[in-house]
């Protein structure tokens, strides 16, 4: 005995163009909302930081002044290149904050909503900001990235020499906080 066949069903051809504007409705608005979170974004990773990473219990017996931050942003004249150098410092200072060898006097849920609002903010600029790969490709915004990039292994290694202590945290907590203050700068110029 044969199994009838089940109808097959066929969407008419204007479903399929409709779904993509739909989608791209929907991603406009959604990065529409998000535009009040560009001028909230880096004070409340401040605040979260801030709450996070209390100066040390002890005073640090070596103290090192702050690593100088690239100076970079006179060179970062459009908003697609602002939001992918923030996004570049974003990522890479995500990377160093989700250590496991944070501070034992740091609050770990403040650690994870600074994590969290990183992440989701990351996300953001990758989805409604997404890289366009010339404006890397020529000599300034490249040198920009290899420029962070070699700030941040600096961050690395001072992290590394120190063995990870309270002290080396404290200062990877006040390059944070500088980090934060360009971030905010560049997302202004991202409007």
């Amino acid at each position: 005995m044969s199994v009838p066949a089940a109808p097959q069903t066929h969407l008419p051809r204007g479903i399929p163009v409709l779904l993509l504007l739909l989608m791209a409705l929907n991603t406009t608005l959604a990065c529409q909302q998000m535009r009040h979170r560009d001028d909230t974004f880096a004070w409340d990773s401040l605040k979260i930081l801030k709450t996070m990473a209390p100066t040390p219990p002890l005073p640090c017996q070596h103290r090192q002044p702050p690593f100088l931050f690239p100076d970079i942003l006179h060179h970062v004249k459009q908003p697609q290149q602002a939001a992918t150098i923030a996004r570049h410092i974003l990522h890479n200072l995500f990377a160093i904050l989700s250590k496991h060898s944070i501070p034992k006097h740091w609050d770990i849920k403040a650690w994870h909503d600074l994590l969290n609002n990183l992440h989701h903010y990351i996300q953001h600029l990758e989805h409604c900001m997404p890289a366009n790969r010339m404006l890397i490709k020529t000599q300034g915004p490249r040198n920009i990235v290899l420029s962070i990039n070699k700030y941040f292994r600096h961050i690395q290694d001072f992290l590394h020499t120190h063995s990870h202590s309270a002290c080396a945290w404290d200062h990877v907590r006040l390059e944070a906080r500088a980090c934060f203050q360009h971030v905010d700068t560049l997302i202004r110029r991202m409007k």
